[in-house]
């Protein structure tokens, strides 16, 4: 699993990597985890606002910062 966190540096998009972290260490789950802060590989994803969760190449939210309940639901 490829796990991709689209943002600017901003401090959600920060805490939503932390967050994401958080929830593949408590569903006990491994991946690959990695920050996308260049704003053309952003706009390859369609995503208008930040921070954005993609997973395995498809956006799961855009604009929200996520706590890692909600992350965890979407792995």
């Amino acid at each position: 699993m490829k796990i991709e966190i689209l943002g600017m540096g901003c401090p959600k998009c920060k805490m939503l990597y932390e967050n994401t972290l958080t929830a593949l260490k408590n569903a006990g789950k491994q991946a690959e985890v990695v920050k996308v802060e260049d704003l053309g590989k952003i706009t390859e994803y369609m995503v208008m606002s930040t921070p954005a969760l993609v997973i395995d190449g498809e956006v799961k939210s855009a604009g929200k910062l996520l706590t890692p309940e909600e992350i965890q639901k979407l792995l």
